[in-house]
């Protein structure tokens, strides 16, 4: 067994079966030389933002235990464009090659057209997170316009009738933060309301 190669495969359920898959890509591996690869599989929906097998063939990536994944497609290993991204990100950051076998997909280094390819699909990713960014923005734009209020709810007002008792007694600024454990910056924007609200 190759240690330095991971297959991976992933089904959506139980009826389904992995062995087209995993016949395909230890013939692959056959081809290449490498012997059979360390197999992980999952049998999870791709929409699954953890899955068991993946989690641990990701580990060890980290740790640089591996040098390839060998995977049938592509939909196999991530659940969308930004997840695959991200998953491609940290593989080139491992120095770790990329080979789907039925898409032609292979960025080990004498293989400069599958590094083009997947590079083609993560600034697709990246154009649908800016999308993404620029339809929040401007739902938040539009909020603010018809006056909703965002973020959390001001809690310094509460301190309102405290502060106004402790003004009516004479109390200064200082001395009221002290009293109540305040910040004096707090006390004095409590204490400016009082005097707009009074001219």
């Amino acid at each position: 067994m190759n240690t330095r190669v991971a297959i991976y495969t992933r089904v959506s359920t139980e009826k389904q079966s992995q062995d087209s898959q995993l016949a395909e890509l230890h013939e692959y591996c056959e081809r290449r030389g490498w012997g059979a690869g360390t197999e992980f599989s999952d049998v999870v929906s791709g929409a699954k933002f953890t899955r068991r097998g993946l989690d641990e063939m990701m580990g060890l990536v980290r740790r640089g235990k591996l040098e390839t994944i060998v995977c049938f497609k592509l939909d196999r290993l991530g659940r969308s464009l930004a997840h695959l991204a991200q998953i491609v990100g940290e593989l080139n950051s491992n120095n770790v090659s990329l080979i789907c076998t039925s898409q032609g997909i292979d960025t080990t280094d004498d293989n400069p057209a599958g590094r083009l390819q997947l590079g083609v699909l993560m600034a697709v990713a990246e154009f649908e997170r800016s999308i993404i960014r620029e339809r929040v923005n401007a739902g938040l734009k539009a909020a603010k316009a018809r006056g909703v209020k965002l973020g959390r709810k001001p809690t310094l007002m509460k301190h309102k009738q405290a502060v106004a008792d402790l003004v009516a007694e004479g109390k200064g600024v200082r001395e009221i933060a002290r009293k109540l454990t305040l910040p004096v910056s707090s006390v004095a924007k409590i204490t400016k309301e009082f005097s707009v609200g009074a001219v």
